[in-house]
């Protein structure tokens, strides 16, 4: 399964696993900043420039694409799309979550959604926690640090046959509704949890070790 890694221009908080040979790097914008800091050259950058001036020639960015400021994507939607064009089936998204925009920070969260329908899976990294989104299926989830979070909400509509194991506050069979954080803030009980659903989709996310 060919991976993917999105930089976006949000908070970042430190890189959990550095980009391997075959992964495909993306930098979304001022992403690009991020990706300089950290070392990595990506293999595309995409954006409206809106956050960053747009570069005439980068060598450590041998394609660039630029976008009209005017569109229905953000440069973070694009990215996940261009990704998904190129083969890619896991998505790696820093820089995508927290900071001063939220509003960017759910449609990242819509983000994973969107990858989820189209048979791929994305992860969202905020500050020591990562997101997920599962659609009739089940994830296990380690417990990597005491007492981590867990936090499962309803995504696109009601969930039902939900199921959360290995979590102090159970849940078998029942129905979460996008009205009602029944799911949030749970934690990891076990050396790892189980969370799944018969027909729905949930928005899943889970505590980490700190960097």
């Amino acid at each position: 399964m060919r991976r993917c890694f999105v930089f976006s221009a949000g908070d970042f908080d430190g890189l959990r696993e550095r980009p391997r040979s075959g992964d495909f790097l993306i930098a979304a914008d001022a992403g690009y900043l991020l990706c300089r800091k950290l070392g990595l050259s990506p293999d595309l950058l995409i954006g409206d420039f809106d956050s960053m001036s747009a570069p005439s020639a980068l060598p450590d960015a041998p394609h660039v694409e630029r976008v009209p400021v005017m569109k229905d994507d953000t440069d973070t939607m694009l990215a996940l799309k261009a990704g998904l064009s190129r083969g890619c089936r896991e998505f790696h998204i820093y820089g995508g979550a927290g900071g001063a925009r939220p509003d960017h920070a759910i449609a990242n969260m819509q983000g994973l959604y969107y990858l989820r329908r189209r048979e791929a899976r994305g992860f969202l990294y905020d500050r020591n926690f990562v997101w997920t989104v599962i659609e009739n299926e089940s994830l296990e989830i380690p417990r990597t640090v005491p007492d981590a979070l867990l936090s499962v909400f309803a995504f696109g509509g009601a969930a039902s046959g939900a199921t959360v194991r290995g979590a102090l506050y159970g849940l078998e069979g029942g129905e979460i509704s996008p009205d009602f954080p029944l799911g949030v803030s749970n934690h990891i009980a076990a050396d790892k949890a189980a969370v799944s659903v018969e027909r729905g989709a949930l928005l899943v996310g889970w505590e980490l070790p700190p960097l």
